[in-house]
């Protein structure tokens, strides 16, 4: 076989891992709403017994495989403490909106988070902002406005507490993804770091429906009790339904999409992955009769495009740079490749 054939046939598989999870991961809305509506949970609680789920499979997993985890704990806990503080708020609020806002509407707001990412880069890693990230923030707001209904006063009348948390869920999401950049930069493990960011979020989520459920029970977000964040109306079925959801959405779904690197640029798998909140609008069509408004589905389309050209941009800056290095070794007479174009 030809390195051309060798290199198709990597990349073929790295297309189909990368598309598996993008179906993957576009069943987590649906399967927080499914538990929402069927058991009556409240979203923080729902959003607990995820991350706590996520955890049990997490210790398993790495315990089998003998992986070490104490010694990133010593060194970072500062840092795990404020990661899973960013991602208990950011799982409270889009568990709220999808929840309130429906699957499909909550999914497509989260993915506003691309164009944060852009400003907060700016501003916390002094990263350029060219005319393609410009338009591409243009595009992700003015759609994350359409879709969440914002120009509509009724939205804000009826529903302030959905379109709210569907707008803060982007940021969040935005803040949580920086932190991720952070903790590759400390040649942290994925996987370890993923167990203590999740394990810190549950502590702070027990602690935010405490708060939250006896300072504003009428909102229905949070329990009031302990006793209220292990409802017996849950039952086998419901147990069930979290079991599936932290271990097929949440780390099959991530599982997959780390798998798809090794075989795809990051550029690549990124842009298959925007294909995540079409799947989940055609699903909660089908399984929960969601449906979105034509300017929704515009806004839809304007976050998708702004995604699309954020992940070609960054695509077209690491093939100049690649070019660049390339050149520049070239000039000393090292023996490199050229890079592909």
């Amino acid at each position: 076989m030809s390195v051309t054939d060798t290199a198709g046939s990597a990349a073929g598989k790295g297309y189909t891992i990368a598309v598996a999870s993008a179906v993957m991961l576009s069943f987590t809305g649906i399967l927080i709403k499914y538990i929402g509506d069927t058991y009556h949970l409240a979203p923080m609680v729902l959003a607990f017994w995820r991350n706590s789920m996520v955890c049990a499979v997490l210790v398993c997993a790495l315990a089998l495989r003998g992986v070490a985890v104490l010694e990133p704990l010593r060194e970072h806990w500062r840092f795990f403490v404020c990661y899973g503080g960013m991602l208990a708020v950011f799982n409270s609020m889009w568990t709220t909106t999808v929840i309130l806002n429906g699957a499909a509407v909550g999914t497509v707001l989260v993915y506003c988070s691309a164009a944060y990412t852009v400003v907060l880069g700016r501003m916390f890693f002094g990263e350029a902002l060219g005319v393609s990230k410009l338009i591409a923030v243009a595009l992700c707001i003015a759609g994350c406005v359409l879709v969440a209904d914002a120009l509509n006063a009724e939205t804000w009348r009826l529903n302030a507490l959905g379109a709210g948390a569907g707008i803060a869920s982007g940021l969040l999401y935005a803040g949580y993804s920086i932190m991720g950049r952070t903790a590759g930069n400390r040649g942290l493990q994925p996987w370890v770091t993923l167990l203590y960011t999740f394990a810190f979020a549950v502590l702070f989520l027990s602690l935010l429906n405490l708060i939250m459920g006896n300072l504003k029970p009428e909102l229905g977000l949070a329990a009031t009790s302990l006793s209220e964040m292990a409802p017996e109306r849950l039952q086998w079925g419901g147990w069930l339904a979290l079991f599936v959801l932290a271990a097929g959405p949440t780390l099959l779904g991530f599982g997959l999409y780390n798998v798809s690197l090794c075989y795809l640029p990051s550029s690549v798998a990124n842009i298959i992955l925007t294909l995540e909140p079409a799947l989940t609008a055609v699903v909660a069509y089908w399984a929960l009769g969601e449906r979105m408004t034509p300017i929704q589905w515009t806004g839809a389309a304007l976050i998708l495009c702004g995604v699309v050209v954020l992940r070609v941009a960054g695509m077209r800056r690491r093939k100049v740079a690649a070019m660049e290095t390339w050149r520049a070794r070239a000039l000393v007479g090292e023996p490199v490749a050229e890079p592909e174009a």
